[in-house]
């Protein structure tokens, strides 16, 4: 039997070729073995038993029920960095629409447009859209992950003196980051010393509203501040407060809503962060990638639920169980494999927070009995037979 796989929304075809003919597209979501999703908001659905994955294609997972899907075995995965270059790139055009009004003078010349002097009358005009350029100017980059650390790099090209905050930089984007950045380890660094302040962390519930009354206070006056992470992130209210005082220059965001749309000082771009065609694609490979390795081998990688799991390529039965990261699970699995004499050829058990994960490949062919027995242990969500034999 072919596993299922249901988009919810269009995937890249790049990216579901590499499916194979092992894998089949389902019409009806039930069906499903595999979600593949992008902007589909999924908390209202009710998830089959059948399924086992969602992969989202992009970042984000703020559509989709992450604890409830931990607690039925359904393991999520997001595609970090698989769009990181698209959204660099939208950034750095940013800047440059909010140090020189560019949006401005293109909106006059559309105005004049039928004016037959318009090219001399513009030269009086620009006048009112000077700006300043942004080499020499310090930038200052609020996380620094897959995104944060290209900015960063590109910014150091255009000649901009660059600062990065990340208390939490991996050691991969360690290695990746120009050493000519300057890696502050206080925030406020970043508030008071730096003339473009752009935000790259995740949405959760310690970065919230991050940016706001106090932070704002803290920050040069005639900041540029951009936010294509995420909106939650900035109290808007108290951004325009900051445009309206002066304090703020600019704020350029890719997040629409009624608070910033055209409010002045403002640019507003409607979330074309991973809008092009190169991000869609690569976002579409790596879902699809993250999916086979878990449907065919049970390996976990880029979940957003459950753990990193890895234990190579599947060559005979191979059970995964999904459960509570608490004492003697592992104990009671044991028990319960050895009362039905099967062998464990290897074992590995990773957790995260409070799930966790445990493979075991075996010997023999997996008795179904016995699956049934560790279904029955509490704090066990799932198992899961990837390969009887």
């Amino acid at each position: 039997m072919p596993y299922t796989y249901k988009c919810l929304n269009p995937i890249a075809k790049i990216g579901l070729k590499k499916f194979g003919k092992d894998f089949e597209q389902v019409d009806n979501v039930d069906k499903a073995d595999a979600i593949l999703v992008r902007s589909a908001v999924m908390h209202e659905m009710e998830f089959s038993k059948q399924l086992l994955a969602i992969s989202r294609a992009g970042a984000g997972v703020n559509n989709i029920p992450l604890e409830r899907c931990a607690e039925e075995g359904i393991v999520v995965f997001n595609t970090p960095g698989a769009n990181a270059n698209g959204v660099k790139e939208l950034v750095i055009a940013a800047m440059l629409l909010a140090s020189r009004d560019i949006t401005g003078g293109i909106e006059w010349v559309m105005a004049n447009a039928r004016d037959p002097e318009i090219a001399k009358v513009a030269e009086k005009a620009k006048k009112k859209f000077a700006g300043t350029e942004i080499m020499g100017k310090k930038l200052g980059i609020i996380g620094l992950g897959a995104i944060g650390v290209r900015v960063a790099n590109a910014a150091k090209h255009l000649g901009m003196e660059v600062y990065g905050y990340d208390p939490y930089l991996s050691v991969d984007m360690a290695w990746n980051l120009s050493r000519d950045v300057k890696h502050v380890t206080d925030i406020e660094d970043i508030y008071s010393k730096c003339d473009f302040i752009t935000i790259h962390v995740p949405a959760m519930e310690a970065t919230k509203g991050m940016i706001n009354k106090e932070a704002i206070s803290k920050m040069k006056k005639g900041v540029i501040l951009l936010n294509f992470a995420r909106d939650v992130l900035c109290n808007e209210a108290d951004v325009l407060n900051g445009i309206n005082s002066g304090k703020i220059r600019c704020y350029a965001t890719d997040f629409p809503n009624t608070v910033v749309a055209g409010h002045d000082h403002c640019i507003v771009i409607p979330h074309l962060g991973a809008s092009t065609e190169e991000s869609e694609d690569n976002c579409a490979v790596m879902a699809v990638a993250e999916v086979k390795e878990y449907l065919e081998n049970g390996n976990i990688q880029n979940s957003v639920n459950y753990p990193a799991c890895d234990m190579g390529i599947c060559m005979g039965p191979r059970l995964a169980i999904f459960h509570k990261n608490q004492t003697n699970m592992i104990g009671q699995f044991t028990k319960e494999i050895s009362a039905f004499k099967h062998n464990i050829a290897n074992m590995v058990n990773k957790s995260r927070g409070d799930v966790a994960y445990t493979m075991f490949d075996f010997e023999q062919p997996i008795k179904k009995d016995m699956v049934k027995k560790l279904e029955k242990i509490g704090g066990v969500y799932r198992v899961r037979v990837v390969r009887e034999k």
